[in-house]
């Protein structure tokens, strides 16, 4: 090793030598420093006489350490200068590389607060709604999307997207990937989806439950002009005119429903296919189609000008202000029976947190004796949850559908495609 000159340059050697491990190679005094440094770790004093522990790894960068580095690079006395500099600029890359791993510690839990205190919403809310303006879902939607507004602070817009049995509203919340855009919909609306379609744009598992909101009063009406006074009566009809009659559903799940009924019972009937839920409402009323099964808000009008007959109601309890109409299951015709679900869902990376806040705020306003009777006025009863009861009455309209679906022999669909 090059000797250095004078007593106080060997001194310093000796101090480097202490406060910094080092190694013998070509001719030269080289620092050696740990791989990774543990929360034990400690820096010495350039003294070499007493060292103090530090909380992390990373806090080791500090002045003492700075100077252990330069004392080492001064006690270095290379006779080529270039040797020198080439060492200078390695220390200088090793400062840097450790300072870096040290904000690379410190960011995440800096974004982690921050993220933290930010609350949600920060702009627009929407409400994509499967079905078109005046059904029962899209009355709930701005119903609550009103009250919400005021206590979120930020608009909570509406934006209905009927048509392709709620595939388009799906598509779109999906599509959307954002904790923004929420999903207001009946379950009935997909959860026969992998029964109905031979190939789905979505998986289960994109729609996230939030809260439920409330059940739809779910009933079948058939036109005055029929003159039928029951569901037997109008089986009895159907079975009797067979392919003379027509029908249609509001929902997938009432669709499957009533067509493995149809298959099940070896009845002939013709399905119309509507893009929206209004309009077979209409055509019932008129007598264009003979049997409908939808939500009581879009049938009331027509059932109150004495255009359309109320038959039954699919769900498990009565009409609060029709209780003699008869429960399907009342009826003899339990096969058709179903609640209808209505809720508000989220994408599937959701946190479980902003989930269990909104489903809160839901519960607050429906809490409101007002909100409870203006939609049990549109057919609707208020009944709110929290994500895992949502999720586990999905889970129980899943089941059902799954296994007549098993029994018909008709297997799921592929999914994501």
């Amino acid at each position: 090793m090059p000797r250095a000159s004078g007593a106080s340059s060997n001194h310093r050697a000796i101090e480097a030598k202490e406060a910094v491990p080092q190694t013998k190679s070509g001719g030269y005094w080289i620092a050696r420093f740990p791989r990774a440094m543990t929360p034990t770790a400690c820096v010495r004093e350039s003294s070499g006489a007493k060292a103090f522990p530090v909380r992390h790894a990373s806090l080791c960068i500090s002045n003492r350490l700075c100077a252990n580095f330069l004392a080492v690079a001064q006690s270095v006395r290379p006779d080529e200068r270039d040797v020198r500099g080439k060492l200078m600029n390695r220390i200088r890359a090793i400062l840097l590389a450790v300072w870096a791993g040290f904000l690379l510690v410190l960011a995440p839990v800096a974004l982690s607060t921050a993220s933290a205190q930010t609350s949600w919403p920060q702009r627009n809310v929407r409400f994509i709604v499967p079905l078109g303006p005046g059904s029962g879902s899209d009355i709930g939607a701005r119903l609550f999307a009103d009250r919400l507004t005021a206590r979120w602070g930020k608009p909570v817009v509406v934006e209905n997207r009927p048509g392709g049995d709620g595939i388009v509203a799906i598509a779109a919340f999906v599509g959307a990937h954002d904790d923004h855009t929420l999903l207001f919909s009946p379950a009935a609306t997909f959860t026969a989806h992998p029964f109905l379609h031979d190939k789905l744009p979505y998986e289960q598992a994109d729609l996230l439950p939030i809260s439920r909101v409330s059940n739809t009063l779910v009933v079948i009406v058939a036109p005055v002009s029929l003159k039928v006074g029951s569901l037997a009566e109008l089986v009895a009809l159907t079975r009797a005119q067979p392919g003379k009659l027509n029908w249609a559903t509001a929902t997938g799940i009432s669709d499957f429903l009533f067509a493995s009924f149809l298959q099940h019972e070896n009845l002939d009937m013709s399905k119309v296919p509507y893009r929206d839920t209004v309009q077979p409402a209409t055509d019932v009323a008129e007598g264009r189609i003979q049997f409908y099964w939808g939500a009581l808000a879009i049938v009331r009008p027509h059932v109150q000008a004495g255009k359309a007959k109320l038959l039954a109601v699919s769900n498990g309890v009565h009409i609060p202000d029709e209780p003699a109409v008869p429960t399907v299951k009342e009826a003899g015709f339990a096969a058709l029976a179903y609640d209808g679900l209505v809720g508000l869902f989220g994408p599937r990376d959701m946190a479980d947190d902003l989930r269990e806040r909104i489903a809160a705020d839901i519960r607050e306003v429906a809490a409101d004796p007002t909100i409870g009777a203006r939609l049990l006025s549109t057919g609707q009863l208020i009944s709110p949850g929290r994500p895992a009861e949502f999720a586990a009455s999905i889970d129980e309209q899943r089941a059902v559908v799954a296994k007549i679906a098993k029994e018909m022999g008709i297997k799921p669909a592929q999914q994501s495609q």
